[in-house]
């Protein structure tokens, strides 16, 4: 672990962003300055690695989200803060990679080789893992079932919901869950 630096032997710009960093640990307040500072970056690295604005808008808002959560247990390492913020960057693109990956095959978006999507018994057996997939998203919670809807049929994001329903993103996330999850358990329960 490198040792921490004084402030007297940085660079003058490298040394205005630690005193901002030092500031906002003191004071959660003062980490908009930071916000301000590095939005256009993180928003523009993110941006090159998603297909829409929304999940551009979604993953950068997660990115401060989680820096401001961490920041308390960041330290000085001889990189720039910008850097551990494009870390962060990175983690909740392969989170959300992953999650999407899983979502895919939760829904069964990718159709299994040699399968023939013309033949008659697959397009019957499509509408009735549809049905079914109603009338359980249908016996889910009140507030489940409406993030499930905006999200998956709607479209919309995770900004607009929360938006929508007068909740923080961070609960609308966690409502997503808990919905993808009894969903999930559900069909494992009628599918043995």
């Amino acid at each position: 672990m490198a040792a921490k630096q004084s402030t007297g032997s940085l660079a003058p710009v490298e040394a205005d962003e630690r005193l901002l960093v030092e500031a906002a640990q003191q004071d959660p307040r003062r980490f908009g300055e930071l916000y301000e500072h590095h939005f256009e970056r993180v928003y523009a690295y993110v941006a090159r690695r998603v297909r829409t604005r929304e999940e551009a808008e979604d993953v950068t808002s997660e990115v401060f989200q989680r820096a401001l959560a961490g920041l308390p247990r960041f330290e000085w390492r001889g990189a720039p803060f910008a850097a551990w913020l494009f870390k962060i960057a990175s983690n909740s693109l392969a989170d959300r990679a992953k999650r999407t990956a899983k979502e895919r095959e939760f829904y069964g978006l990718d159709d299994p080789p040699g399968a023939d999507p013309q033949a008659p018994a697959a397009g019957h057996q499509e509408v009735e893992r549809r049905a079914q997939l109603y009338r359980l998203v249908g016996e889910l919670p009140a507030d489940q079932r409406r993030v499930i809807v905006a999200r998956f049929v709607e479209q919309k994001s995770i900004r607009e919901i929360a938006q929508g329903l007068g909740r923080t993103e961070g609960a609308v996330k966690q409502l997503q869950f808990r919905g993808l999850g009894n969903l999930r358990s559900r069909i494992g329960q009628t599918h043995g």
